[in-house]
């Protein structure tokens, strides 16, 4: 069972390295025509794109910093906080200090999310942010907090599923948490599969909403996918 439990927590911490490996494949300034835009929006961009291709601690927290000072040139935009909250999350994840630490810089995460919900961002996206946020706590104390948030994570995804099935990023959330889940608890590298090639279909039919809105997450799927096949090989 501890085994189980640690294995659990593996998850989050391996999706939080991965993500931060390389910048998301389809950024949505790809999906673009070459339309002009406003310094606010570029520095959104240049701020996103550094988020997503750092997992250095002190690097996030400037980003965390670039992002306070967004929300506060664009108090009606919830994209700022939703970064702001993953950047939180991720400092989790890199940091080496003590849980009680690290718990911190998820309340601020859910603190920011609070406020991105609350200027009207879109749910699903949110909803799938807060399910990582659950893993993340799981990460800091994997047995006395399995119970807890291990169902709070896979009911979170399924309340974003309603709000938007179309969402790439639930299904490569629940196919990492079944990935690294033991197979003989219903989990294991076989039975996450389907659900990759299921958020492979989707990210393929996704288009971003806009040139700042979350797009993250296709690259690292195109990587568990390519260990699939360099596994089949051998």
């Amino acid at each position: 069972m501890k085994k189980h439990l640690f294995t659990l927590a593996l998850v989050a911490a391996s999706f939080a390295a991965t993500a931060q490996a390389v910048p998301a494949a389809k950024p949505a300034a790809a999906t673009t025509t070459a339309a002009a835009t406003d310094p606010y929006t570029d520095m959104m961009m240049a701020t996103i794109k550094e988020l997503m291709s750092t997992g250095d601690v002190a690097q996030l927290k400037q980003v965390d910093a670039k992002l306070e000072r967004a929300a506060a040139v664009n108090g009606k935009d919830w994209l700022p906080r939703y970064y702001q909250a993953y950047a939180r999350l991720i400092t989790c994840f890199q940091s080496k200090e003590d849980g009680d630490t690290k718990d911190k810089y998820l309340d601020q995460a859910e603190a920011a999310l609070a406020q991105a919900r609350k200027l009207g961002g879109d749910e699903s996206e949110l909803l799938v942010l807060q399910a990582y946020i659950y893993q993340a706590r799981l990460g800091v104390s994997p047995m006395p907090r399995s119970m807890k948030y291990s169902g709070m994570v896979t009911q979170t995804l399924e309340q974003a599923k309603k709000l938007n099935a179309a969402n790439p990023r639930i299904y490569l959330v629940q196919a990492n948490n079944v990935y690294y889940t033991p197979a003989m608890f219903g989990g294991g590298a076989d039975v996450a599969k389907p659900l990759y090639e299921e958020a492979r279909k989707r990210y393929a039919a996704f288009t971003p909403a806009s040139t700042t809105a979350p797009s993250w997450g296709e690259r690292q799927l195109l990587g568990r996918l390519k260990a699939y096949e360099t596994a089949s090989v051998k």
